[in-house]
């Protein structure tokens, strides 16, 4: 026979306690995170000096470069970018000060734009370039092995594969 007490334990949910990370793993998630924070900084900072932008402008020059007629409807570019509308909004206004990036109207979608790499963003671009690489070269490629980049790539392909869910409403930074 069920008493009260017995009912309320079995229909609660039980409690789970966390997946506590193991040493290893502790060693591991605050390597990444130092790596990470520092990879950035570092690349911001060799931008900021060499072309007087930081990393997440660049990033849009070279995605609007690589993409058909150097131009993306807005949303694609944030999408491709991994941020959020309002950052890219707020980034493309200062590409469009500098006159590397201006914003055409979409014909087929009134409240749709396109963010167009002007021939001044390529000449930026092609400019800034060669230090960048430099500076993503000398950060990670010299330091690894061919086998080690290649891990590496495997590794952060499955973990960014993870972290885009396709169901509807995800709650992804190109969404919000």
């Amino acid at each position: 026979m069920n008493t009260a007490s017995d009912t309320a334990t079995d229909t609660a949910p039980a409690t789970e306690e966390p997946r506590w990370l193991t040493a290893e793993e502790q060693r591991t998630w605050l390597a990444y995170v130092d790596a990470a924070t520092l990879l950035e900084d570092h690349l911001d900072r060799q931008l900021q000096r060499d072309a007087g932008m930081p990393h997440l402008y660049y990033h849009l020059l070279v995605v609007l470069s690589g993409s058909p007629q150097r131009r993306l409807r807005m949303t694609e570019l944030a999408m491709s970018t991994k941020i959020t509308r309002s950052r890219l909004s707020h980034a493309v206004a200062r590409l469009e000060k500098n006159g590397w990036v201006r914003r055409e109207d979409c014909p087929s979608d009134k409240r749709g734009q396109f963010a167009v790499l002007t021939p001044g963003g390529q000449e930026m671009l092609e400019k800034s370039a060669p230090g960048h690489v430099a500076a993503v070269r000398q950060a990670i490629f010299d330091r690894l092995s061919p086998e080690q980049q290649k891990a590496l790539g495997e590794i952060m392909g499955i973990i960014a594969e993870g972290l885009q869910p396709t169901e509807v409403g995800a709650d992804l930074p190109w969404l919000r």
